[in-house]
């Protein structure tokens, strides 16, 4: 019974991965950007947690890999591009529908090229854009759509897919002790501290009252662990 749990710790934060990536498409349906985008936050927050809780209870399996790779698609393919869609896309009709579709379908290609080269792949790089980075990087801009020139965010939508199937190598930031992709975790958190500073209330994305203590508790962990790691007994 214990075996069953620990095997299942995992794969719980991957399908409240999932679970995330589908809420954030229903918000961006209703045009709650915010909560879209915060959902997204956290699944990238979760994304992070799970092959490492995985590493940590030493109960990695093919199961939760795949399991892994089907929540990308939604939280960080499917999600943004819903989001990217409806906040700008939705104008061009049915050519925005097929234009915003091509996110997820190169993401998906990305997915299984990196699955089936893991093995071979190196801890320094990536090649290619990871989706979950890709994802993070189009909610991002879409989050703060309004505030830009309305020409970067179907430039930056085309740069990222080509980006996530190319052979570029990226820099990989896992011996850094910071959640995948932090930088574009903390800027949306350090905004949301902003607005409480403002005391815009109201604008507040209700969501961020979990990304902030998922947020904390996870540095709190990858300090620990980098201090373990360092200090070996």
């Amino acid at each position: 019974m214990i075996h069953i749990i620990r095997n299942s710790i995992p794969n719980l934060f991957t399908l409240f991965n999932l679970f995330f990536g589908f809420l954030s498409v229903m918000y961006s349906a209703v045009g709650d950007y915010k909560n879209a985008a915060i959902l997204i936050l956290i699944g990238m927050m979760l994304d992070s947690m799970d092959g490492r809780i995985a590493r940590m209870l030493r109960v990695q399996s093919d199961f939760g890999k795949e399991l892994d790779s089907l929540a990308d698609i939604v939280t960080f393919g499917v999600a943004p591009a819903m989001m990217a869609y409806y906040a700008y896309f939705s104008a061009f009709g049915v050519l925005g529908m097929a234009i915003a579709g091509l996110f997820p379908l190169f993401g998906a290609y990305r997915l299984a090229r990196f699955n089936i080269n893991a093995v071979k792949s190196s801890l320094k790089y990536f090649t290619g854009v990871p989706i979950t980075a890709g994802g993070g990087i189009l909610t991002f801009l879409t989050f703060f759509h309004g505030k830009m020139p309305s020409i970067i965010l179907p430039i930056a939508f085309f740069i990222i897919c080509i980006l996530m199937v190319s052979t570029v190598k990226i820099p990989s930031l896992k011996e850094v002790p910071l959640p995948k992709y932090g930088i574009l975790i903390t800027i949306f958190l350090g905004y949301a501290i902003y607005i409480v500073f403002k005391k815009e209330h109201h604008r507040f994305p209700y969501f961020i009252y979990v990304a902030i203590p998922l947020y904390i508790a996870f540095i709190g962990y990858q300090l620990v662990r980098t201090k373990r790691k360092n200090n070996p007994k």
